[in-house]
């Protein structure tokens, strides 16, 4: 009995025993994973999946972490320009070795789905630090207001100021001039704190 099962946006022909290589998943050595994407089961009874067979999957074993064979890119420029350059790759590459096919029950079998992201073992990247400005002092708002209204202050600017948390004119006309240093996004002039405070009255 074979299966065709999908996985890393390829085809793969397979049967019980088979070693594998396919896109990174997110597993580590020694784990068990299950592939739910199977196009067609092959044997005495073949099934053709529309697009995938209900229930089927394939259960395989991870041998190891690898990486594929380097493929190099050279280009290089004819007569004048003279320039040549060379770039390596290796593609991650997951080993695995097909231990069963299920024609049904794959939703029951408690097997973790193959998934291709970073292994299980790694860690999530750390979130990037908040950048240190004005955002987090500037006195939130209860409804942005239209910045634009300001002399001098187009959308580019009002973006910029909305970056730094800056969305109404309240927020605008409270900042001290430590908080207005601070703020790297644009350059906040004293006409424009001036005129917030007058709209900011109403």
């Amino acid at each position: 009995m074979f299966a065709v099962l999908k996985t890393g946006g390829k085809q793969y022909k397979v049967q019980a025993g088979d070693m594998l290589r396919v896109e990174k998943l997110a597993a580590d050595a020694g784990e068990k994973v299950q592939f739910n994407d199977v196009l067609m089961l092959g044997g005495d009874a073949p099934v053709v999946g529309a697009p995938f067979v209900d229930g089927a999957a394939v259960q395989a074993e991870v041998i190891e972490q690898i990486k594929g064979d380097k493929v190099i890119n050279f280009v290089k420029r004819r007569r004048k320009h003279s320039s040549k350059r060379t770039v390596g790759h290796r593609q991650k590459l997951t080993l695995v070795k097909i231990t069963d096919i299920l024609a049904s029950g794959a939703e029951k079998s408690g097997v973790k789905a193959a998934t291709g992201s970073a292994p299980a073992g790694e860690a999530a990247p750390a979130a990037k630090p908040a950048k240190k400005a004005a955002k987090a002092e500037a006195p939130a708002a209860a409804a942005a207001d239209d910045l634009t209204q300001l002399t001098g202050v187009g959308p580019a600017a009002a973006k910029k100021l909305a970056e730094a948390g800056i969305e109404s004119f309240a927020a605008l006309a409270a900042l001290s001039d430590e908080q207005i240093a601070a703020i790297e996004t644009v350059k906040v002039k004293p006409e424009w704190v001036e005129q917030a405070k007058e709209l900011a009255k109403g």
